[in-house]
């Protein structure tokens, strides 16, 4: 059969759009200074007299936005963009729901016992599959004081993993890669027990990559979708923003 065939089957399904779209006012984490973000600066412009175009110029950081992030982010001399190849960039997807529990306790961390919950409805977590935790905190999106959801003396309080999931995942199921809709990996408590974001160096320093900041997977089934995930080529990139996408039936 044609894959002309399989893209006609594939567009009679559902596709759902996992970025946030980005502008010069978006959030991103705290510890970037100030001036890191320039987007669609005009360098080149329709009444130039060499030719009748707009050229534009992007700064931003790499951990800019939904992005993902390489092993070499935290784990200096780790594997880069270069290391993962296209076909790594599309995976099953399975979507974990923790909302309910976040919205009674913004700091909750996914549990082992959510994990088996999970397994005992849905079946057993595939190996190379990518597992996204969905806690609706992409809802809180474009407030940069809502996403860190800050107290009164600054700190944090925000859900996420915590390191016995992280370790299930990828020591006894073999995962691929993970993704949430908060800017950090760690739940705040754990991030504070640990003094580091000590799961998001674990996933990392296992050789595999991670999408921060995502979107949309309240409109998820739990599995059989697919994800897509596209950057830009650049070398020795430690992060990237993303263009992420679902299809399902």
């Amino acid at each position: 059969m044609s894959l002309w065939n399989t893209l006609d089957t594939l567009k009679d399904c559902t596709w759902v759009e996992l970025s946030h779209t980005l502008n010069n006012e978006s959030p991103y984490w705290g510890g970037m200074p100030d001036g890191s973000v320039e987007l669609c600066k005009t360098i080149f412009d329709y009444d130039n007299e060499m030719l009748c175009c707009r050229i534009h110029t992007y700064k931003f950081p790499g951990q800019f936005g939904t992005h993902i992030d390489f092993p070499n982010h935290f784990i200096e001399g780790a594997a880069g963009p270069e290391a993962f190849d296209i076909k790594q960039l599309a995976l099953p997807l399975v979507v974990i729901d923790i909302s309910d529990k976040v919205a009674e306790n913004p700091e909750y961390a996914v549990s082992l016992e959510d994990i088996e919950a999970f397994e005992a409805e849905h079946g057993e977590i595939p190996a190379g599959s990518f597992v996204a935790l969905r806690t609706d905190w992409s809802k809180r999106w474009p407030d940069n004081n809502a996403l860190n959801n800050f107290d009164d003396e600054g700190g944090e309080h925000a859900p996420g993993w915590c390191m016995p999931v992280l370790k299930k995942l990828v020591e006894e199921r073999n995962i691929a890669a993970i993704g949430h809709e908060t800017f950090d990996t760690d739940a705040s408590p754990e991030a504070v027990a640990a003094d580091d974001l000590a799961c998001e160096r674990y996933i990392l320093n296992s050789g595999r990559f991670q999408v921060e900041v995502m979107n949309n997977l309240d409109q998820l089934p739990a599995t059989g979708a697919i994800i897509f995930i596209a950057h830009p080529r650049i070398e020795g990139a430690t992060g990237m923003p993303v263009r992420a996408w679902a299809v399902f039936e």
